[in-house]
């Protein structure tokens, strides 16, 4: 792989620390109202507490957000597009979309725009937004999401009819970096309808409000500078330094402050008029008089008028700079664009090498959408108990969401799964990122990941917060994978892994995993209950919410991905242990938990705590009731599926390496034959490799044969997360309740988690990402004597790499154009994008309709669907 190019110079320059590349970003939230951190609510009502109505006028405190936007790393300054159509009622400030009570299936941003480019230095970044013409269809938008039941499709934008006539405006945004801190940018808007529209068009540059909150020795300002011919406003801000925004000469220049219209919003007194909303109330009433006024304040915004003829662009130019620039907008700024976008396209190229040109578009816009939702995350929860000075927070918020967790505060640059939808962290989907991350930025994924484990995230007894709306749910204990995935992505491309790395989250993960082992199992028989472990609807019942009868849910995933967790250890201390061998304990420790953990989910007598079904031949989680009744949960799910994941091929090379381990696994293994205990190590020879795995060769040829069969798991494009034979309703009765599950191939029919998203049929990328490369691990052991039908049924014999190769095309194709020009993402709006205007652009969604493919749930959830750039570029390796 090619590592020359002026992207990877920037990177080295940033990293060495050279040259701060990274001080500015895409790090400006796509929301900030509606989020956990904003609410002060007394009964942590964070969707009605700060609404969309109330975000135009209503200071943030953790944050801001806009369009298309950017800040500094700290979201001090902050630049972004606003709009207006002429017709709207509200300025297009921020983008729209329905609240988890609002929305038939939950929470969802109702815009169209598209992340088209970027870089990992931010050098270059493109960003598509598609305004409608005509006034934005709020209510109708509301009303019919109301009236929509579970089980209808949600009420999109392009279901409103507004873009039937193709009466819209292209908003293009691109930022240039001449430097650092020397920011180019670019707003096109184009006239995609039939007839000349008005389009008015405000780059707006702001300032975060701390004077109000926390006190600031000098209140920051942005004053009118420049001349006529060169407009310029100057930015002074006592944290960041001083900055200048120089701009095309524009109809008028708008200032005010960044601060709350109290009187629209409490009914009280402002001091003064110039509030956060005057932009918007002076474009809706034509009325510039107090905008005009100052010139000076908080915030501000050039403003342009634009008449724009059926097919015609025109482009406004500007720059946002340190420096004092003579001549800021000349004949070199469109120099810069084009060395940029050469620049990205030769980076893109080095690290997409071997994929064609549609593969290489799909990967670039997925790395685009990972780089866009990089965000500017700021909460301290100790603060936000105690309140600013000056208020007077609710006593019930001692004891609402969040409380314990006083010691978390973090400023930092979080990759977040949706920047509208989910705009916090998750801990799981940011360790499925940091692998997709790994591709084009190998230090940021290294830090991100280390980020989980520093002391002001994690909690005193190894806890890692599991994501803003309660971090003391538990998600997969997926870090240690994540790790040995980048060190081992790293290795290949440049030939040497970060053992310091390995040996940072090592140590930290040891801490982590103790809590589990304390918190989560709590019977001590190494099965493990972990409640709803990221898979939100999946069972029959809430898991995370106590189970029914004040029983224990004994659940096959929280075992597995102990399992899973156990070897991930274990193969990070082996690593490490061949260059410095007081690891090599730690290794035995980890293959010792292994051991015990796999044979409590496989042992088959009546009293132990198997989960195994011989007859039926699946794993299914087991209810234990007061009375010691165990009562199985027959759902046929990847829940069950999950023990495929935890194994481990360990090379003849490595274990020679490390005789205090080999010796060790032979004692356990002869120990436990002389007892006649359950063999863990079923493949095993002292002069060849080693295989670790949960599942045992018999078991393992049963779950695959289902795991393969397209009755049940294998789908057109990848695998489901519940079987297709759930089509017939499963139900079990729990102290004469009864509770259900059926297969669902789309968006949940359940209020379950907010609804928002389904586990109960659909596919998800990072299960499906995990399932192949397990696939890959048992074929590095068993090679091409262990093959079986693809799919179950058929005389197509295949070993499992070629089945993981098989799969990921089958992935690959949901973002594919057939022979008609449709992609399977697309299938509710196939004509539509078919369009020369939309034909190019791809949404990387939350999770697929299992039957065709269709994207459902978060429209931008390029965090951990991402990943398909990964698989395009494992088949073509």
């Amino acid at each position: 792989m090619t590592q020359n190019t002026k992207e990877n110079k920037r990177l080295e320059d940033h990293y060495s620390k050279k040259k701060d590349w990274l001080k500015w970003g895409p790090y400006l939230s796509e929301r900030q109202w509606g989020t956990v951190r904003e609410d002060y609510s007394p009964n942590g009502d964070a969707w009605n507490y700060l609404p969309h109505d109330h975000a135009r006028s209503r200071t943030y405190r953790w944050g801001e957000d806009g369009i298309a936007g950017i800040s500094d790393r700290y979201c001090n300054i902050c630049f972004s597009v606003a709009l207006w159509n002429g017709k709207d009622p509200i300025l297009k400030e921020r983008l729209f979309g329905l609240t988890g009570p609002q929305g038939n299936h939950g929470e969802d941003v109702k815009e169209l725009y598209y992340y088209l480019e970027n870089t990992p230095s931010h050098s270059y970044m493109k960003h598509l937004y598609k305004y409608p013409q005509n006034e934005f269809p709020y209510n109708k938008l509301v009303e019919e999401n109301r009236n929509r039941g579970k089980q209808e499709n949600e009420y999109e934008l392009l279901d409103t009819g507004i873009f039937d006539n193709n009466e819209y405006f292209d908003v293009h945004t691109e930022y240039a970096k001449a430097d650092g801190e020397d920011i180019l940018v670019k707003i096109s808007v184009s006239n995609r309808g039939p007839k000349t529209a008005k389009a008015v068009v405000l780059p707006t540059i702001w300032i975060r409000n701390f004077w109000s909150f926390t006190g600031m020795d000098k209140k920051p300002v942005i004053k009118k500078a420049g001349t006529k011919k060169s407009p310029c406003v100057a930015v002074d801000h006592e944290y960041v330094g001083k900055y200048n925004l120089y701009f095309d000469t524009p109809s008028r220049v708008l200032f005010t402050e960044n601060e709350t219209n109290m009187e629209r919003i409490y009914n009280g007194t402002n001091e003064h008029p110039f509030k956060k909303d005057l932009f918007h109330d002076a474009v809706i009433d034509n009325d510039f008089s107090l905008a005009e006024k100052n010139t000076e304040g908080t915030k501000c915004a050039p403003m342009y008028e634009l008449q724009l003829a059926a097919g015609e662009t025109k482009t406004i130019r500007l720059r946002l700079s340190s420096q004092d620039i003579d001549t800021p907008i000349d004949a070199s700024f469109d120099g810069v664009f084009e060395e940029r976008i050469a620049e990205s396209r030769s980076f893109l190229e080095s690290v997409t090498e071997k994929s064609n040109e549609e593969e290489r578009e799909i990967q670039k816009q997925a790395f685009a959408g990972l780089l866009w939702t990089k965000q500017y995350y700021n909460y301290e929860v100790e603060q936000w108990l105690e309140g600013d000075p000056g208020t007077n927070p609710s006593d019930q918020r001692w004891h609402g969401r969040n409380s314990s967790w006083t010691a978390f505060r973090n400023h930092d640059i979080l990759s977040m799964p949706d920047a509208w939808e989910y705009p916090w962290f998750a801990a799981w989907d940011s360790a499925f990122h940091c692998v997709t991350f790994s591709m084009v930025d190998h230090e940021f994924a290294k830090k991100q990941l280390l980020l989980f484990t520093k002391e002001w995230y994690m909690a005193a007894n190894g806890q890692i917060p599991a994501y803003e709306w309660n971090f003391s749910d538990v998600n997969p204990p997926v870090q240690a994978w994540a790790a040995i995935q980048i060190y081992q992505m790293e290795q290949r491309k440049t030939g040497k892994g970060d053992l310091n790395f390995l040996k940072r989250m090592f140590n930290k993960l040891a801490l982590n995993f103790t809590w589990w082992v304390n918190r989560e199992d709590s019977s001590s028989n190494n099965v493990f209950q972990g409640g709803f472990l990221g898979l939100d609807n999946i069972g029959v019942f809430d898991r995370s919410n106590g189970v029914p009868g004040g029983g224990i849910l004994e659940q096959v995933d929280g075992t597995s991905w102990m399992a899973l967790y156990c070897l991930n250890m274990l193969e990070i201390a082996l690593e490490i242990a061949q260059d410095d061998d007081t690891f090599e304990d730690m290794a035995i420790k980890y293959f010792g938990h292994f051991v015990f953990i796999a044979e409590a989910l496989n042992k088959i007598t009546e009293d132990s705590a198997s989960s195994w079904d011989e007859k039926e031949g699946f794993f299914y989680d087991k209810l234990i009731l007061p009375d010691n009744q165990k009562i199985p949960i027959k759902v046929r799910s990847i829940s069950g599926l999950l023990s495929l994941t935890a194994v481990l091929n360990i090379r003849k090379e490595c274990l020679d390496k490390l005789p205090r381990f080999k010796a060790s696994m032979q004692w356990y293994r002869t120990y436990r034959m002389e007892r006649q205990k359950y063999q863990v190590i079923e493949e095993f020879g002292l002069e060849n490799d080693v295989l670790l795995s949960l599942v045992p060769r018999k078991r393992l040829d049963i779950l695959i044969h289902s795991i393969l069969d397209e009755t049940e798991f294998l789908a057109k494009h990848g695998i489901r997360s519940l079987s297709k034979e759930h089509e017939n309703k499963y139900e079990v009765k729990i102290n004469g309740d009864t509770y259900s599950i059926e297969y669902e191939r789309a968006e949940s029919s359940t209020d379950l988690f907010g609804g928002n998203s389904n586990w109960r049929g659909p596919i998800w990328m990072p299960m499906n990402y995990l399932f192949i490369s397990t696939f890959k691990e048992y074929h590095n052991y068993f090679g091409d004597s262990l093959k079986y039908a693809y799919p179950t049924g058929s005389d197509n014999n295949l070993n499992l790499k070629d089945i993981a190769f098989e799969i990921s095309k089958r992935l690959i194709g949901i973002f594919q154009q057939d022979t008609d020009g449709h992609r399977p993402v697309n299938e509710l709006d196939k004509e539509k994008y078919t369009d020369k205007h939309f034909k190019d652009l791809i949404l990387f969604y939350e999770y697929f309709d299992g039957n065709n493919g269709r994207g459902v749930g978060a429209s931008h959830q390029t965090g951990w669907t991402a990943l398909v750039a990964n698989l395009i570029e494992e088949i073509n390796r």
